[in-house]
């Protein structure tokens, strides 16, 4: 198994170093709204006719206008409105989290249950992302949601490449061949998107548990929140020392609280959750 181990991840690194590599691509939807988004003369009615073509994300959107986490003084009933309150940026990063969910799908049982863990898990440690950006940094947390949706991207190609070729491992191996691999393929994956470059490194830096930064960035944020995700769990990094983490310093957060027991951003987490779960 060891070997069947390293002749994939050769054959998956040697695809990356010659460009042979088939990334994931973002949805079509979600690829004219950051256009749009990023274009300085685009206006609300613009990125609202985009959006208006997929009525399953037009709904959402508004429901996520609407949810206890953002919504105003009134109800809002169509998307124009909704994109008014929630602004361009905010708006073009919801709907990117929104279309990414329909890439976590696969045709083989193990494959497709592999990704759907992947996608929910992703999607708690967003919710706790947006809670940390907005209460313990100047972050955007509609930025920070994103950063923890992409994350794990680099599992896709892994689990891709494992179905097309029909190759059959245990769950121990898939889980080494995922954390061993997505961290390079994650930050390509997302160069080639055009993210962000503080968005780039997240999938790299995530799991650098001694780095240092100049100030709190949203892998410090991405961090945290996947440790606080995995409380009361058997993962090993609930084994390790998060007093010597010093991304907790930087967002001035206690290593000891568990955020689900604090009432008020437990709350907030469950609704930040919410906003990318489809009912």
């Amino acid at each position: 198994m060891a070997e069947l181990e390293e002749k994939i991840k050769a054959d998956i690194l040697q695809a990356i170093d010659s460009d042979k590599l088939v990334l994931p691509t973002l949805p079509e939807v979600a690829l004219q709204v950051r256009e749009v988004a990023e274009n300085p003369d685009s206006s609300v009615q613009d990125l609202a006719k985009v959006i208006s073509n997929d009525t399953a994300m037009t709904a959402r959107i508004i429901r996520v206008c609407n949810s206890p986490l953002l919504r105003g003084s009134r109800e809002i009933s169509n998307l124009t409105m909704a994109i008014g309150r929630l602004g361009m940026a905010y708006t073009a990063n919801l709907a990117t989290g929104l279309a990414m969910e329909q890439m976590f799908q696969a045709t083989s049982e193990q494959i497709d249950q592999r990704m759907r863990e992947i996608w929910r898990s992703s999607t708690e440690v967003a919710g706790i992302c947006h809670v940390l950006a907005q209460h313990y940094t100047k972050l955007k947390p509609d930025q920070a949601t994103l950063a923890g949706l992409v994350h794990q991207i680099g599992a896709l190609p892994v689990l891709t490449y494992i179905e097309h070729h029909d190759i059959h491992v245990d769950n121990e191996t898939l889980d080494k061949l995922i954390e061993t691999l997505q961290p390079t393929i994650g930050q390509y994956i997302l160069k080639k998107w055009d993210f962000p470059a503080e968005l780039q490194i997240v999938p790299t830096e995530f799991s650098n548990f001694h780095r240092e930064a100049p100030s709190v960035d949203y892998a410090d944020v991405v961090m945290v929140a996947k440790l606080q995700s995995l409380i009361g769990s058997q993962h090993p990094y609930t084994e390790m020392d998060w007093g010597q983490i010093s991304a907790f310093n930087r967002l001035g957060l206690d290593p000891e609280i568990d955020m689900n027991e604090a009432e008020d951003l437990s709350a907030e987490m469950e609704a930040a959750m919410a906003l990318l779960s489809p009912s």
